[in-house]
């Protein structure tokens, strides 16, 4: 197997920079993934790097982590990663790839919904960006962007294919309604980040009309609150919450199974003289079934969550519908401002109906890509050969164990050394993560594998701040005697069962493995020459403190607005209420400039009575006899006309 890796392993003692181990390590688990695809099988790169971290932390493998790899080693390495990988029937592969898929698939609701509504945003931002991006020239454009618009709130909304005539017809009716073609004009030249908020309210209003018309469809009929749900959400949700228990149910019954076998086969009082009782195959079924359970129960606990939810978004769904059916046919026409904020509100709740139905199918195909890993401890282990197994033993459910050993509690007065809980007397102990995911670390280790629930009944054993429950009080007397050999005890069990890390939540102890979402990139972590397993230790950290610590320290006229400080600075610099002084003296006479401002008188007029004026005939006076001769007579004639002419 000459590969280019080995030739970068130089003798068997050369230490190599960590640039030069990641390199290895990645060209290791590339290698190891091209091999299994010519094998026929599909392998992940994350889940050859968890093989590859587990075959060095298994003590039979021989590997030395403070050594360099050599290239034996590496081949040797990729030998026994490639025959895990390909190994056919193994319940403890089919675990690992189980528990893989599982943190590969499954999300927090908040981060599933902050993911689909991104996703969301990204499909739509092409037509977005047409519909804000126009140049429309013609009437014909403008149509075709008023119909984009329509398309945009439809494929925002869900509610319809814009390919259905009937549902674009009804979508655009309701949209000249709420948002006529003529007010496109205003919205061309609105800036691009309030067209885009436009379109949003858009949408929740067309949404909220829509649902409102639907309800009311058939007049005074009363229609079920349940039809109005998106198509998502009336497909999953009556199935995913049953589809998950009735899994759980019968992973729970293999489970209760396989482990009165085990018990059988692990009891002091019975010797292991039959070759033919596979008992690690069986340990190796156990740890899926358990695992399958514990899967099964997240999503059973966020499937019923869910449907409690929808409930509630129901009920508010009809109190608003009878809320808008008052607003509305009360009055002939209800204003915008009155009516719109409601069908906002109506349309809110409806976007969360549809989250949630996204999210219960999501769950319901995590559980479905997860049966698969399941199967092949069912073909190993017939039901008639575990029924032959079991013979005569009692099949106990986790709820008898606790029960029967619910009464012998511990008496934290006979071991003062140690802190015990006790779920009656802590406050929120049920928030409390236990150690182990809850099994006993007491008879995993004395019984040899065997998993089994701890009961809190019994008395939580606080130590280093980590909390320890077990399936009896001699158990808990016992562990508590030497609680880090156990610890330490349990870390190598699962050092030879790789599976238990994740089943156990040893993150800690195998922080280099874990979590499966960034297994592979154990590279980029590894401080060790040779093939890096431990990590340094890093988290993040954050700190809050109080805005003001200490009152009296308050500086009442500080401002953190800078338009503030300057409206009060153009306060102080009002010269109209100011004088400008100066003063000069014998040192400074002639030496500088003096300056003095004024505030210079501003124009000012007044008015004063109107001009006034009439029209009289003008005066006019005729003298005759002034020429001519001496001493003439002189007649004068008055030649001004009448005021009434």
């Amino acid at each position: 197997m000459a590969t280019a890796y080995q030739q970068s392993a130089v003798g068997p003692a050369v230490e190599m920079s960590q640039a030069g181990a990641e390199t290895l390590l990645k060209t290791v688990i590339g290698h190891i993934v091209h091999e299994c695809r010519l094998r026929g099988h599909a392998v992940s790169e994350t889940l050859a790097a968890f093989m590859v971290s587990a075959v060095v932390l298994d003590p039979r493998n021989g590997f030395n982590v403070d050594r360099t790899l050599t290239k034996d080693d590496v081949q040797k390495l990729e030998e026994l990663c490639l025959d895990k990988l390909t190994e056919k029937c193994s319940p403890s592969l089919d675990t690992i790839k189980m528990q893989v898929c599982f943190d590969m698939n499954y999300t927090t609701k908040c981060e599933f919904l902050e993911d689909i509504h991104q996703s969301e945003e990204s499909k739509l931002s092409p037509l977005c960006r047409e519909i804000t991006d126009n140049r429309v020239k013609s009437r014909k454009e403008l149509d075709g962007l008023y119909q984009k618009i329509t398309t945009y709130i439809l494929q925002r909304s869900a509610m319809g294919s814009p390919t259905d005539t009937n549902t674009m017809e009804e979508a655009t009716a309701v949209l000249q309604s709420v948002f006529p073609q003529a007010e496109l004009g205003n919205f061309r030249v609105a800036l691009k980040r309030d067209q885009e908020q436009q379109l949003k309210e858009l949408t929740m209003i067309v949404t909220g009309i829509r649902l409102f018309n639907k309800a009311n469809k058939r007049g005074e009929e009363e229609v079920d609150i349940h039809e109005l749900m998106p198509a998502v959400l009336q497909e999953a949700l009556p199935v995913t919450s049953k589809s998950i228990a009735n899994e759980l149910c019968v992973t729970q019954t293999l489970v209760f199974k396989y482990t009165a076998v085990l018990e059988k086969l692990t009891s002091s009082d019975v010797q292991l003289g039959h070759s033919d009782m596979p008992v690690i195959l069986l340990k190796q079924a156990l740890y899926n079934a358990r695992q399958h359970e514990v899967f099964l129960k997240m999503l059973l606990a966020d499937a019923n969550s869910c449907a409690k939810h929808v409930e509630t978004l129901l009920s508010d769904v009809s109190t608003q519908m009878k809320l808008l059916k008052e607003t509305v046919q009360s009055k002939t026409a209800a204003p915008a401002a009155t009516v719109f904020p409601l069908f906002k509100i109506l349309s809110k709740l409806w976007f969360e109906l549809r989250d949630e139905g996204e999210f219960l199918y999501m769950l319901n195909k995590i559980m479905l890509r997860l049966q698969p890993f399941s199967a092949s401890q069912a073909r190993i282990f017939s039901e008639a050969y575990l029924e032959s197994l079991l013979e005569d033993s009692e099949v106990k459910t986790d709820e008898q164990r606790m029960l029967e050993s619910s009464d012998n509690c511990i008496d934290p007065a006979s071991l003062k050394t140690q802190e015990w809980l006790f779920p009656e007397t802590t406050v929120n102990f049920e928030e409390m993560p236990l150690q182990y995911n809850g099994f006993c670390g007491y008879t995993l280790v004395t019984r040899d594998g065997l998993l089994l629930p701890g009961n809190p009944y019994i008395g939580a054993l606080k130590h280093k701040e980590k909390l320890y429950v077990f399936t009896s009080k001699e158990a808990a007397m016992k562990f508590a005697l030497s609680p880090d050999s156990f610890v330490a005890e349990v870390a190598e069990k699962a050092k030879y069962s790789p599976e238990l890390i994740q089943l156990l939540k040893l993150h800690q102890q195998f922080s280099c493995i874990s979590p499966y979402s960034d297994v592979s990139r154990l590279s980029q972590t590894q401080p060790r020459k040779g093939l890096p397993v431990k990590p340094g230790i890093k988290c993040e950290c954050g700190t809050q403190t109080e805005i003001h610590p200490v009152e009296k320290n308050i500086v009442k006229s500080y401002e953190w607005n800078e338009w503030e400080l300057r409206r009060k600075a153009l306060k102080l610099a009002n010269l109209q209420t100011r004088v400008t002084v100066s003063v000069q003296t014998d040192l400074s006479h002639m030496r500088r400039e003096n300056v003095t401002q004024t505030w210079l008188p501003k124009n000012a007029a007044s008015q004063s009575k109107r001009d006034g004026a009439s029209q009289v005939p003008k005066p006019q006076t005729f003298v005759a006899g002034l020429r001519g001769q001496r001493g003439a007579h002189v007649v004068k004639a008055n030649l001004t006309r009448s005021v009434d002419d």
